[in-house]
């Protein structure tokens, strides 16, 4: 049977209201649900192949300041940082969250049992430096499709991305390219993502400028779960 857009015919509302309901997916969260001129700073911290360590540049700043922040580590480099991110984590300022085992790129190309295991492989390394299960889950590069979204939101995860890439992998951008373009996208309700495993090669030098000049425009930081 056809029907015109927009229009439904009462047979199929009654239809339609007794059906069971079904739990719908949750959209990848990317901004927080706020119009005050506050921010989130996330990092990643992830391993592939080659050894990763904390950036102090970055974290030692961050703690000094008593800034808020949420790190997403992968299971590699928790156990490879384990010391350094129970010192970060036991801060009150700073939140520790899931950022799959082995950093698979593309998660959405495994199987539902692989996907989950991604993630439940990171629990127990990051549950042994916070003392409780994480609750907020990041794709590796930011890659997933329908099937792997649910796998991990069926395993009690919100998933969260970023409002826009800051870019700071890239070893040809400078400091202050990055200082201007995170400056000039950031908005309220805003979730910025830097890389805290070495791999963020000027975040430690614009940081601090980009913090400062954020303060003095009104804009407060804030970890992810004050407002999700």
């Amino acid at each position: 049977m056809r029907m015109r857009s927009g229009v439904l015919p009462v047979f199929w509302v009654w239809v339609l209201a007794a059906l069971p309901a079904v739990a719908c997916q949750a959209d990848v969260v990317t901004r927080l649900p706020t119009k005050e001129k506050v921010l989130a700073l996330t990092f990643d911290g992830c391993e592939t192949v080659t050894p990763s360590y904390v950036d102090e540049s970055i974290a030692a700043y961050l703690a000094r300041e008593k800034i808020p922040f949420t790190l997403f580590a992968s299971g590699k480099f928790a156990r490879r940082n384990r010391e350094r991110l129970a010192e970060l984590a036991a801060l009150p300022f700073v939140e520790l969250e899931n950022h799959s085992d082995s950093h698979h790129l593309h998660m959405e190309r495994l199987s539902r049992a692989q996907q989950q295991g991604e993630v439940i492989g990171n629990e127990a390394p990051l549950a042994a430096i916070t003392g409780r299960k994480p609750r907020f889950f990041r794709f590796p590069g930011g890659y997933y499709d329908g099937a792997a979204l649910k796998a991990v939101e069926d395993l009690g995860y919100r998933v969260v991305h970023w409002s826009f890439a800051s870019g700071d992998p890239d070893r040809h951008l400078s400091a202050e390219r990055l200082y201007r373009g995170v400056v000039e996208q950031s908005r309220p309700g805003g979730i910025l993502i830097f890389h805290i495993n070495g791999r963020g090669y000027q975040t430690g030098a614009a940081l601090p400028r980009i913090v400062e000049t954020l303060r003095q425009r009104g804009y407060r930081f804030v970890r992810l779960d004050e407002l999700l």
